[in-house]
């Protein structure tokens, strides 16, 4: 009789088996899930990164109602990814991975808590989840911090002062509660610095902000809160970076909270979206993980710039309207859709017999959340580190409730399976519950599947209506800046990859230069990635071959100032010094140049222009097939440079060096 109920048991197994596999081929195993001797550590939420920087730049142009649309499918609870955490960057006026954001405070004596989008971000995100937990971490900082040298650390107090400012100006200005708030990016960590930021944290009502350290690898932060007592008491969370689902021995032994505070970064197609399931689960089941954010929440910027589309979504064309609800997005929604900051891990191993992981949760008053993924090495590798090799085979598995579960009868179930080989995924679908008999269940487990299992009903996959179709970016576009009280501080389309460029009212001008556009970075920032030594703001169709780009212009710094327009454009981002292009050059001193490159090395063709500073000037540059001419105020000042590369390229305005100057009636053609 038990040999017969066995093989009832395994004959009525739940789960579409898969194709072609008999059941005696099956590869089966046990598992058993009790809450009876306690729980594992508390779950802290699966978030994004807006930042790091300017991956959220074109989002803010797209007309209603696709923006809210994009927005909501980010975090609206029971809608899509439905993000519990939203990390952004504390914009620091430098280049952080695809442009630079705009800090609070561009000079040691001015505040502005509007400058950029991110304010803009976090309190849309609230508007939809007001739980939703978020974080702030600068990559770069003003010049001023560092009172002439690249470093922040030289003067902690100033620093703290600058980061406190942040998060005071954004419940002052915004009425956001930030919740936690990271060092340097990526960068060296200075313990001085963060136990004053601590006492300066506390000094102003803001206990509640927690410390996130050191936002680049387990060590040496883990070993130095072994070592340091004071520092131990202050550091919350210990933030890793791209931790290929590893910890190491001493950050476990700090007893902190371990998160992985950035990673994925990975191109959001199938393959991304096998990285990122992967990674949600085995980040706890390998390292004790409570917590995973992927670098980036929404690939809203050109996609030539570095890092194209390494994002839970794409939406890429304000221009257009159309976006792109990725596969990321759907493999999010089997965990944070089931699951909320406070629940806790169960005490699990975690690893399937054939190849794969399952993680359970509960919200301790008898709600169980199973997620289970199948995904092959070679379906599921991110962009770093390198992967080992494994391999998953077909499997069945059998889960044991015990415990407070023994109770539960069914189980709602979730289904995402990643399809490599046919090329149709099925992404989140509800499929019908399973029934627990006796206790039990089974699930014949394809590769390169999710399941999520659940008591809860309220999982929901929505869909907006279609966005429009793709468009390339408007062949005749013009910008007069003529905006009084601008919903941002930058114009639409123009991402800034060196300085920053924002709008300006020009009060000692009564004509036709009121309103214009302007470079407002006069020092080199403390920075993260290579700045150029020039500033740039890109904008329009990296395609584009033959372009005419005409601009008014208004050289603010006398003697060595200068500005100029470019075409073909070829590089931004964390290359930006090695930019090439056609760019033309006017110079307070009334000389021009035009250069092959940002850096002005290349040059191409130079002599006398009779501008100044303090003056309006149009400058015109029109490039076609191997042939470039440029006409200053109408007319002709230099013509027939031939050029070979770049073929095509962006268009771009910017200035000689870390300087103001003003832009007005941008026409690119």
């Amino acid at each position: 009789a038990a040999l017969l109920c066995g093989w009832f048991l395994l004959g009525c197994s739940w789960g579409p088996g898969p194709a072609g596999v008999g059941a005696a081929a099956l590869l089966t195993a046990t598992y058993v899930l009790d809450d009876a001797g306690g729980l594992g550590r508390q779950f802290d939420g699966i978030g994004a990164i807006s930042g790091g920087g300017a991956t959220s730049r074109l989002l803010v142009n797209y007309q209603e109602p696709y923006r809210s649309q994009i927005l909501d499918y980010l975090f609206k609870p029971n809608f899509g990814a439905s993000l519990h955490i939203l990390k952004v960057e504390i914009g620091g006026d430098g280049q952080s991975t695809d442009g630079t954001e705009p800090s609070h405070m561009h000079y040691e004596n001015d505040e502005n808590y509007f400058q950029g989008y991110e304010w803009w971000l976090m309190k849309e995100a609230k508007k939809r989840n007001p739980k939703i937990k978020l974080i702030g971490l600068p990559w770069t900082f003003p010049a001023w911090i560092g009172k002439g040298e690249n470093w922040p650390y030289d003067y902690p107090d100033v620093t703290a002062y600058y980061i406190i400012s942040w998060i005071l100006g954004a419940k002052q200005y915004h009425n956001l509660d930030i919740d936690y708030v990271g060092i340097w990016n990526e960068r060296a960590f200075n313990s001085k610095y963060i136990k004053l930021l601590r006492y300066t944290l506390d000094k102003h009502g803001l206990q509640h902000v927690r410390i996130i350290a050191s936002d680049r690898l387990w060590e040496p932060i883990s070993v130095v809160l072994l070592l340091d007592s004071e520092l131990h008491r202050v550091v919350d969370v210990i933030g890793a970076h791209y931790p290929g689902t590893k910890t190491v021995p001493n950050a476990l032994l700090t007893h902190k909270k371990l998160w992985s505070s950035e990673d994925y970064s990975t191109f959001n197609d199938e393959v991304g979206a096998g990285c990122w399931a992967r990674i949600l689960n085995q980040n706890y089941v390998n390292g004790n993980m409570t917590s995973t954010i992927a670098w980036n929440l929404v690939a809203s910027y050109y996609e030539e710039l570095p890092f194209g589309r390494c994002a839970l979504m794409t939406a890429q064309e304000p221009w257009s309207g159309h976006y792109k609800v990725e596969a990321p997005i759907w493999i999010t929604a089997h965990t944070t859709q089931f699951t909320q900051p406070g629940w806790s891990y169960l005490q699990v191993d975690g690893h399937l017999e054939g190849g794969g992981s399952f993680v359970a949760l509960t919200d301790g008053l008898g709600n169980l959340t199973i997620i289970i993924e199948t995904m092959t090495h070679n379906h599921s590798q991110c962009i770093r580190p390198p992967l080992p090799h494994f391999s998953v085979a077909p499997q069945r598995a059998t889960f044991y409730l015990k415990g407070s579960f023994c109770m539960v009868k069914t189980l709602q179930v979730w289904h995402s399976r990643l399809g490599f080989e046919s090329g149709n995924s099925s992404l989140f679908h509800q499929l019908h519950p399973v029934k627990v008999q006796k206790g039990s269940f089974s699930l014949d487990l394809n590769v390169d599947e999710v399941y999520t299992l659940t008591t809860l009903k309220t999982g929901q996959k929505c869909h907006c209506p279609e966005p429009p179709p793709p468009q390339p970016f408007p062949s005749n576009y013009k910008d007069d800046f003529n905006i009084r009280n601008p919903p941002f501080s930058e114009a639409p389309n123009f991402a800034d990859q060196t300085g920053v460029f924002e709008y300006f009212i020009n009060a000692s001008d009564p004509g036709d230069h009121v309103f214009t556009f302007r470079q407002v970075v006069v020092q080199r920032p403390i920075t993260w990635a290579s700045d150029a030594d020039q500033t740039i703001s890109i904008i329009g169709n990296f395609q584009w071959v033959n372009i005419s780009v005409t601009c008014d212009i208004y050289i603010e710094k006398p003697r060595d100032g200068g500005v100029f327009i470019a075409g073909r454009v070829d590089n931004g981002g964390i290359y930006v010094r090695r930019t090439k292009g056609i760019f033309f050059w006017v110079f307070a001193d009334g000389t021009y140049q035009v250069t092959g490159d940002l850096a002005g090395e290349e040059i191409l063709m130079k002599g006398l222009s009779g501008v100044r500073d303090n003056a309006w000037h149009t400058l015109t540059l029109n490039i076609q097939g191997t042939s470039a001419s440029g006409l200053l105020n109408g007319y002709p000042l230099w013509e027939n440079v031939t050029i070979s590369k770049p073929t095509n390229g962006w268009a771009a305005i910017g200035t000689r060096s870390f300087e103001f100057a003003q832009f007005d009636n941008f026409h690119v053609e």
